[in-house]
């Protein structure tokens, strides 16, 4: 298990921190645990050594889960994701601040030209924007051209990079780059960089253009603007280093990787290359602090910070005391076991309050899937009856209201179908069967479709006789072990037999995406404020990629299919509810809730708000270089 790095407290804190973190310490009752929240005595902070001496504003945090890699080309976990925006950039993004969410350009000068019924899309590339230094230039300063964005997205549809995310483009249906792609799995040759296409093309050296089959209302603001994966990449760099090219991330954005221990720590450092950017946020008028940050900083180069310090903590405790002892500067997504004890009533803790920590609270714009069903596996895949009948009473069965109530402490809200809340297509009146716990209606779909114990040993077997084992997989971390308890517990009243996979979060989407999971638990989120990448969830196509359940139903591929060419609007709300029924009918998952996420920030950290569409917010933030980062007495 990873921990905070340690080295700044004293000894004694040190093996404080240890006890604390111990299995022993995983069973300490709530108001013990508050104890540790109690503000540091004026002794405790006089004799606290200051953090940021040598003058650098260093923001440290952590993620729960380890990161994959950092090629663009190849990720799709959403921490790895929180990584690459800062170092690659897309040519639009969205305003940290604004709020409703509000597109903007980046590397291009404007937003884009949209002629032919959004089927053509024309940008102009901001000339004098560099990537950042790197020995596969040779020495000399490589400026960003159209060109790169060409390569950059072609790689997504070369089969040997294995994008996780080339299904985006696809639905796109940019002319010519599907028939490349087909033609290089067809003959086995290397993917034709050069060969041109109409679809996309770099017109001069400023000057790129993309050109669709169908219309795409969306398509800057749901692909384009996502640097996580669609940032510009060089080419000298992806042919210098590799495969290695996961770990020599280069840029044009504003940090640059200056460390990375696999699953452990990951460096980001100032670009010291990077362009004139200046801060121009505009926050809510009724946030004053906000307000007062902004007036300040604006007109302010970018970014604030000088370096990004991220550890991966997987267990929820160490991470929780690592941030009240003032290792972490900030505590993204309050654990939800801590949930009572730092914001009772979702309010911040008074003690909390003394210390001058800081609260930002929101919406996710995710859903959790408490089951994805593998749609190709033999026990529970399949549109028979009988295995639409399985999913649907394990769906019934499982006590989605002890989840959002007793593991994630109310932190969520109860799901209805895929779409989550503040994107196109979410419908708050909405009820389907998917929020439902109703045991009786599961035991009775089983016994109806030959689901029956057949040899009297209380476990229920196949219609065939054969033996019903539900396989789900896991992660070792504390939570993941509150929700496989609360599945025993569901499964068995219902006489349903279930085991447990335990790995890595990284080897689980690894298997997942190959198709070798029967059921597995995980959420997704968006990158653009448009239901449609929940719906990506169940279309065919996008089998290995988005579409981790591997379903596949025709009349929810047309349904998904036509809702993509409409603009926003009444009829294009409707089909995205038909085809949301589908997906519930069906239960390829099983959804549990959208979650809430509450932040917390010490006081020498300013200027953050979440804003779900923003992975990067580290670059508009600051923290002082000099204050005192001890926490509480433990």
């Amino acid at each position: 298990m990873s921990r905070p790095p340690a080295d700044r407290a004293s000894p004694g804190r040190r093996r404080a921190l240890a006890r604390l973190a111990s299995p022993v310490a995983a069973g300490l009752p709530a108001w013990l645990l508050a104890g540790l929240n109690a503000p540091a005595s004026a002794s405790a902070s006089a004799s606290a050594s200051a953090e940021g001496s040598d003058g650098l504003r260093t923001l440290r945090l952590a993620f729960p889960i380890a990161e994959t890699g950092f090629d663009p080309a190849r990720i799709s976990d959403l921490y790895s994701r929180t990584v690459t925006p800062a170092i690659f950039e897309a040519l639009v993004g969205f305003d940290f601040l604004a709020r409703p969410v509000r597109l903007r350009p980046v590397t291009a000068e404007a937003l884009p030209v949209v002629e032919d019924d959004h089927r053509r899309f024309t940008f102009r590339i901001r000339p004098g924007i560099f990537f950042a230094d790197d020995p596969a230039f040779s020495g000399k300063r490589r400026e960003l051209v159209a060109e790169d964005y060409v390569y950059s997205l072609k790689r997504h549809y070369d089969p040997r990079t294995n994008s996780p995310n080339v299904y985006l483009l696809e639905s796109a249906k940019l002319l010519g780059l599907s028939e490349l792609r087909r033609q290089s799995l067809a003959s086995g040759a290397p993917f034709p960089y050069d060969t041109p296409v109409a679809g996309l093309r770099a017109l001069d050296r400023y000057t790129l253009q993309f050109v669709l089959a169908d219309p795409s209302p969306r398509f800057a603001q749901n692909l384009l603007s996502d640097a996580s994966v669609f940032g510009a990449v060089a080419r000298e760099v992806v042919e210098a280093y590799g495969e290695q090219i996961a770990a020599h991330p280069v840029g044009t954005g504003p940090f640059r990787l200056s460390e990375w221990r696999r699953s452990s720590r990951i460096v980001l450092q100032r670009n010291p290359g990077y362009r004139e950017r200046l801060y121009d946020e505009e926050a809510a008028p009724d946030d004053a602090d906000l307000q007062a940050f902004v007036q300040r900083n604006r007109g302010r180069r970018l970014p604030f910070l000088d370096r990004v310090e991220i550890s991966i903590i997987e267990e929820a405790q160490p991470r929780w005391l690592a941030f009240l002892d003032g290792q972490l500067d900030v505590l993204e997504r309050l654990p939800a076991e801590f949930a009572h004890t730092a914001i009772p009533n979702n309010r911040l803790a008074p003690n909390l309050q003394r210390r001058g920590i800081q609260m930002s609270r929101a919406p996710l714009v995710d859903v959790m899937f408490a089951a994805l069903f593998n749609h190709e596996h033999p026990v529970v895949g399949g549109s028979a009856p009988e295995r639409v009948a399985l999913r649907r009473a394990i769906a019934l069965g499982y006590d989605a209201e002890e989840e959002l109530r007793g593991v994630r402490r109310g932190q969520a809200i109860p799901a209805q179908g895929p779409i989550a809340p503040m994107t196109f297509g979410y419908n708050p009146a909405l009820k389907t069967e998917m929020s439902d716990h109703d045991p009786v209606r599961a035991r009775a779909l089983l016994d109806l479709y030959g689901y029956l114990d057949r040899d009297g040993d209380g476990w229920r077997e196949q219609p065939d006789g054969q033996p019903l084992v539900l396989e789900y997989a896991t992660q070792p971390d504390q939570a993941s072990r509150q929700l496989a308890e609360l599945w025993q517990k569901s499964m068995k009243a219902l006489g349903l037999r279930m085991r447990f996979k335990v790995a890595k979060w990284p080897e689980n989407l690894k298997a997942s995406r190959a198709g070798k999971l029967m059921m597995w638990g995980v959420a997704w989120s968006a990158s653009a404020p448009d239901g449609d990448t929940f719906l990506a969830l169940g279309y065919g196509p996008n089998r290995g990629q988005a579409n981790h359940a591997r379903f596949s139903l025709p009349a929810f591929d047309a349904l998904y299919e036509r809702q993509l060419r409409l603009p926003d609007g009444a009829e294009r709300q409707q089909l995205m509810e038909e085809a949301t029924r589908l997906m519930v009918a069906h239960m390829p998952y099983k959804f549990s809730g959208h979650r809430i996420a509450t932040d917390l920030m010490h006081p020498w950290v300013s200027g953050y708000r979440r804003n779900s569409f923003v992975r990067e917010w580290f670059i508009y933030v600051d923290v002082k270089p000099s204050v005192p980062r001890r926490g509480g007495v433990l």
